[in-house]
């Protein structure tokens, strides 16, 4: 065997690392491209092994809150951010896969970057076990070792520690993390952060990486999108990290119109960017920061990424999914839903009854509105070809992409005409190969599984009454235990 230099031996050793403590589920979307694959199969929804609340101030009536998706070490252990309070400050506890029992707990001074329905906070789990996660001022804090009592802590900062320390106030004040956290596979991190006033270095709000070794750098959002009309990243878009590394895929705005930008995954250098525009009125689409879509990177390198329609209503307020590839170059076929969701992937080879020639389709919400535009209350999910094309069920003369499955939702919600009913209510749902099925949550307080073999919601399991609610995340653990959240908690299913 050729002898190694230090520098290989180091990425030899790192690769051994993170393939021993790799997670179970890293955070919001379940890897850095956002796919959302269950890492095991998950379990049937019969049982409720344990739930918690992720609240400790929850909104009563209509819960406007995009909680934050739990993370799950390669040992079953659930990190999960806790709210405390309508500002933004909240705890990390780390909890017993099985049995539920808290293991330890830590707290953060967070604070909410400016916002209409609450955003949800940012935290993660790297591929070497290292758990990140945001505290006030645009400091990340991290610790080791999060399946045990104990483990190494620390704090880093992207614009410099001692620039922090020099002078703390200002930036506590008027810098704030204002995305989920998303780690490459050698562990280093991206967000996106929010600046609301004058600090020392004179900040402007953009994209943050802070290395595995605790380098930080960034980038102005202006900068990024080589337009300096773009003040903002896009509120809860959780950047994504290409196949081979090398480019960082995130949404910035103006605070209405913006741009997905793909970035030097190592310098934050602008590489790509692609203006998000309505591919009905060839209009700029709106970026809106009350949904947490983010970009989702599929198998071939291509970049899905939802946005609203130009005026709000004109597609039902169902907004669009952009598609492109890798380069954001090339303007591929559209999905015909994107706000406030995430797509996830699905092998071609789980949807048995799908005899196109992609090798992947992608999952998507697919809600169509009652009472916007035309829209119906069918509240549906899909799976559908990213390479194929039909029209638009809604505008007949844009083609997006065809339909291989629809499920509308089962429950009629009272009041409404027949065949309106209750939302699904996912932001980004689990695909799981090993059952060829999805784990879908929806607003009548049940979370489903979707049998993509037979196109059936072959099991339910009732959580909570009907809960009016902002979308969010559904999971699994590696030992197929499933987690969704409802009505401001976290419950865990199976057998």
């Amino acid at each position: 065997m050729k002898a190694l230099g230090v520098a290989a031996l180091g990425v030899v050793c790192l690769t051994a690392m993170s393939a021993a403590a790799a997670p179970a589920w890293r955070g919001y979307g379940g890897d850095a491209q956002h796919n959302a694959n269950a890492p095991a199969a998950s379990q049937p929804l019969t049982n409720q092994h344990w739930s918690l609340s992720i609240d400790d101030t929850p909104q009563s009536g209509e819960i406007l809150i995009h909680y934050a998706s739990p993370m799950i070490t390669k040992r079953n252990t659930v990190l999960v951010p806790v709210k405390h309070d309508a500002q933004g400050a909240y705890r990390i506890e780390a909890h017993d896969g099985t049995t539920g029992n808290l293991i330890w707990q830590a707290n953060s001074n967070y604070l909410f970057a400016p916002h209409d329905w609450t955003p949800s906070v940012p935290a993660h789990l790297t591929a070497q076990n290292r758990l990140y996660y945001a505290a006030r001022g645009g400091v990340v804090l991290f610790r080791d070792k999060p399946d045990l009592a104990t483990g190494k802590t620390g704090k880093r900062v992207f614009f410099g520690s001692r620039k922090y320390k020099n002078n703390p106030t200002p930036y506590d004040q008027h810098v704030m993390v204002s995305t989920p956290i998303t780690a490459d596979d050698s562990g280093n991190i991206y967000f996106g952060f929010v600046v609301t006033g004058a600090t020392p270095i004179n900040l402007k709000s953009g994209i943050a990486r802070i290395s595995a070794d605790g380098k930080g750098t960034w980038i102005a959002a202006g900068d990024a999108a080589q337009d300096q009309s773009m003040t903002q990243v896009a509120m809860n878009c959780a950047p994504a990290v290409s196949r081979d590394g090398a480019t960082i895929y995130i949404a910035v705005s103006d605070g209405d119109h913006g741009y997905l930008v793909g970035l030097d995954s190592t310098t934050l250098a602008p590489k790509y960017r692609a203006q998000l525009i309505d591919p009905h009125s060839m209009t700029p689409a709106i970026v809106f920061d009350d949904s947490s879509a983010a970009p989702t990177v599929g198998p071939d390198g291509d970049v899905y990424y939802g946005v609203i329609e130009f005026d709000f209503s004109s597609h039902n307020d169902r907004g669009w999914l952009l598609h492109f590839d890798s380069t954001l170059q090339t303007v591929k076929i559209p999905g015909s839903f994107g706000w406030d969701d995430t797509v996830s992937v699905v092998p071609a080879s789980a949807v048995s009854s799908y005899t196109g020639t992609s090798t992947y389709l992608v999952m998507s919400k697919y809600n169509n509105y009652l009472g916007i535009g035309t829209g119906d209350g069918h509240n549906k999910i899909a799976i559908l070809d990213p390479n194929a094309t039909e029209h638009d069920p809604i505008i007949h003369s844009v083609l997006v992409m065809n339909e291989v499955l629809t499920k509308i939702g089962p429950t009629h919600e009272p009041g409404d005409p027949p065949g309106a009913v209750y939302e699904w209510c996912i932001n980004s749902a689990v695909v799981d190969p090993h059952t060829k099925s999805v784990i879908a949550n929806s607003e009548d307080g049940n979370t489903y599984r979707w049998d993509l073999a037979t196109n059936t919601l072959s099991q339910a399991f009732v959580l909570n009454p009907p809960t009016f609610e902002s979308y969010t995340p559904t999971l699994v653990g590696p030992d197929g235990t499933v987690y969704g959240i409802n009505d401001a908690h976290l419950y865990a299913i199976g057998n």
